[in-house]
């Protein structure tokens, strides 16, 4: 087993460990710890709400998601002489659960939850057909997921770190800042917000303290979307056995990680749409130096997949959707709408088996189902098409002369009380 750089003890809280990780990007966030070119260390993620998720069968804890506290980042790690301009190349060596530790309270002790998120907590992808919040709880028996709240469902896990990223300069944190802004201002009263501005209450900076902590979080940027950076990509085929090529803006990358996935459909589309756990991730990096400029990359991370691990589905059920609106209002190229139709194909396709529209929701968003932009140059219509492992069920899903197999939804997918 590599080193360990950055240990979490499961009996404590995440501000109350050995090293303090951060919730926020700032440039001037100080390392947790220093590695150099070529090693290869274990870092420990907690889930990114730090246990604020249970394994019951209430939504309350999902309707009170306490968000200004995510996500709870293991870093920053220094890589030894990275230099802005350089890329930093960072292979995912090895990535799963909670090592040792099958049952408990905390989300990756042999379990991880999904949750439909309030509109008025975050909302989701399909937050105006989908308001309320709702849970489901999964199991892990080895790679595979399990759960009381979808029943006639399993699957293997392509376990990945939802949230991986450099530090940005403070130029870059200053443009993050200004452009999201503008974005609010054009409708700073919209439910769920347009986006996250700096928000100092319940921000977690690493080692700062004193006047230096109350700049940093007066500016940090939330983790919440992917950036420059990386950051929160949620892209579910970066697990085991993939190189990332970062671009680096500040003395030593100042890499950090969290957020672990035991699986997820791709888009994430409930918004806490993965199998969320806490867990580790094995790592080695290198640097290119001035990589960014020899590769043209100033903006973007880079990608070679992991392929030597995950399941290795045959059948695929297939539903498209267009850029028309619920409304039948015509949108230009909109692959945004057109995600979201085909993604409500899917659900109401799936009712009709026994499920609830929300047990269908949430499979969407755990499962590892495939998304694509299948045209996007067929005026006025964009095609968007969600493609669902018929194998991950224990019936037949397919379309049949005798009609749908009607299954029992079992006590369904737990709703919070408004």
């Amino acid at each position: 087993m590599p080193d360990v750089v950055f240990p979490l003890d499961s009996s404590r809280k995440f501000t109350d460990q050995e090293k303090i990780g951060h919730n926020r990007w700032h440039y001037a966030i100080p390392p947790a710890v220093t590695v150099k070119p070529g090693d290869t260390f274990r870092v420990h993620c907690r889930e990114w709400f730090d246990g604020a998720i249970h394994n019951d069968d209430s939504a309350e804890d999902i309707l009170h998601a306490p968000l200004t506290t995510v996500h709870t980042l293991s870093g920053p790690i220094a890589v030894e002489g990275a230099k802005p301009g350089d890329l930093l190349i960072v292979d995912i060596v090895d990535v799963g659960p909670i090592p040792q530790e099958d049952s408990g309270p905390l989300a990756g002790q042999g379990w991880g939850y999904t949750g439909i998120f309030a509109k008025e907590n975050g909302g989701g992808f399909l937050t105006d057909q989908f308001p309320d919040a709702y849970k489901a709880i999964w199991d892990f028996t080895g790679h595979t997921a399990t759960s009381r709240h979808v029943p006639h469902v399993s699957f293997t896990g392509i376990v990945h770190p939802g949230l991986m990223g450099t530090a940005p300069s403070k130029d870059l944190l200053a443009r993050w800042n200004a452009r999201e802004a503008a974005l609010i201002a054009t409708d700073p009263d919209r439910v769920p917000p347009l986006a996250l501005p700096p928000e100092p209450n319940d921000a977690i900076l690493g080692s700062l303290t004193g006047d230096a902590f109350a700049a940093a979080a007066a500016e940090a940027a939330r983790t919440a979307p992917p950036r420059e950076n990386g950051g929160n990509q949620d892209i579910k085929n970066l697990t085991r056995g993939t190189r990332v090529f970062y671009p680096v803006f500040v003395d030593g990358a100042n890499l950090s990680v969290g957020d672990l996935h035991f699986s997820q459909g791709d888009g994430e589309i409930t918004f806490c749409g993965a199998i969320e756990m806490g867990g580790f991730i094995d790592l080695h990096v290198d640097i290119i130096s001035g990589g960014m400029e020899t590769y043209g990359v100033s903006e973007n991370a880079i990608f070679l997949p992991g392929g030597d691990v995950g399941p290795r589905y045959e059948q695929f059920l297939a539903f498209s959707g267009t850029s028309v609106t619920l409304d039948d209002e015509q949108r230009y190229l909109d692959s945004h709408l057109a995600y979201q139709r085909a993604c409500l194909h899917a659900i109401d396709y799936l009712t009709t088996f026994g499920y609830t529209p929300e047990q269908a929701y949430l499979l969407l968003g755990a499962a590892p189902i495939e998304g694509r932009l299948s045209g996007v140059v067929d005026i006025p219509n964009s095609c968007a098409t969600v493609y669902i492992p018929t194998s991950i069920f224990d019936f037949d899903v397919t379309p049949g002369k005798d009609g749908p197999t009607r299954i029992d939804p079992g006590q369904g997918a737990p709703r919070a009380a408004r």
